[in-house]
């Protein structure tokens, strides 16, 4: 395993501009996950790293190497695609084995290495099947054992789980946190779903647009996002939004419907009548006969032991996450909330970028 730095990887795609100066640092075991929505420049960023694409400037280092311009097959790196890219024609065991072979691995090495990777995937069962007697996680399995059995510096992933059904995806998600626990090996590793970023990042990276709008422990950039971008796009259902201003006592927030304390701890500085864009997820607000927070309730969803109430608030729509067991409202009626000062979050309405200083 290798750490990985990139200094202003910038890249172009005919007229358009894909990757703007990316700046990003891995340290050896590591696992980053690349998350953005389509078109952010995240599976380019991991081509460039692969060598599949070339910056127009920046450095890619890999341990102690400047390998900016070498070719993939001198990096010493390993990548697992959306697709199997297994070889139709050859066994599982054969396939583990190619890309040692080619290498001139001894046999008696080559033997070692998938035998040791069959067992540590659970595929031993499966050595002499060939990719079309097996199931789609266990191909995807199969294609990250051809990964492993190189013993590469570095492990990138391009959504490997796209092609999976959702129980699936839960399976082999698994499978990659305890490899990567196992194998304590540095991984990059890109996907627009943010449940697999979320619960496979040591460090989560999120791009917009060709930049990095933040970078940080999961939890971290989720619960205190530095941007309305990032706050939008992490969490589901997404965080609502509201145009509103500080109040003239400097302790609230105000919308129309809406009513929020600030947490002093961040936002003390915040002068009354401040516009502001106010945050906030439908996972922290509480029934409350007194809340502040009124929702007027449209639809009910009932997800078994939670449920989701959308409505409006002041004319805006809401979400609202309830519990699953407790008396859920019905259509048409109003549903008082609150939400504790720690859980508001306030943006500038032009930057768009958070007010609470350790995260602007």
């Amino acid at each position: 395993m290798a750490a990985v730095t990139l200094r202003g990887i910038r890249k172009t795609l005919g007229p358009n501009l894909i990757l703007r100066g990316i700046d990003l640092s891995l340290t050896k075991g590591e696992f980053a996950v690349l998350v953005g929505p389509s078109g952010c420049g995240k599976s380019t960023l991991l081509r460039t790293v692969a060598g599949l694409e070339e910056p127009d400037s920046g450095t890619i280092v890999l341990g102690d190497r400047d390998v900016t311009r070498s070719p993939p097959r001198d990096r010493d790196i390993a990548m697992v695609f959306q697709s199997y890219a297994l070889y139709p024609h050859l066994t599982v065991r054969d396939n583990l084995a190619f890309g040692l072979k080619l290498r001139g691995v001894d046999p008696k090495e080559i033997a070692s290495r998938v035998s040791e990777v069959a067992r540590m995937l659970t595929i031993e069962a499966l050595l002499d099947r060939f990719p079309r007697e097996m199931s789609g996680g266990q191909r995807q399995r199969v294609a990250m054992g051809r990964a492993v059995v190189r013993r590469p510096q570095l492990f990138l992933f391009d959504e490997p789980l796209s092609n999976l059904d959702a129980a699936l995806r839960a399976q082999v998600r698994v499978e990659i946190k305890r490899l990567h626990a196992s194998l304590g090996a540095t991984m990059l590793y890109v996907t627009h779903d943010q449940v697999e970023a979320m619960t496979l990042a040591d460090r989560l990276v999120v791009l917009r647009a060709g930049s990095v709008e933040q970078e940080g422990p999961p939890l971290e950039v989720y619960q205190r996002p530095a941007s309305r971008f990032v706050a939008g796009f992490l969490g589901s259902p997404a965080m609502n939004f509201f145009n509103g201003s500080i109040d003239a006592t400097g302790r609230f927030a105000e919308a129309p419907g809406l009513r929020v304390s600030v947490d002093p701890a961040r936002f003390a500085t915040l002068p009354p009548g401040r516009p502001v864009l106010i945050g906030v997820r439908p996972h922290d607000v509480i029934p409350d006969p007194d809340g502040a927070i009124d929702l007027h309730v449209e639809v009910v969803e009932p997800m078994g032991f939670e449920a989701y109430a959308h409505g409006t608030v002041g004319g805006v729509a809401f979400v609202a996450r309830l519990d699953g067991d407790a008396a859920l409202p019905r259509p048409g009626e109003r549903l008082p909330l609150r939400v504790h000062a720690s859980s508001v979050h306030l943006f500038d309405p032009t930057t768009e970028r958070s007010l609470d200083p350790g995260r602007s």
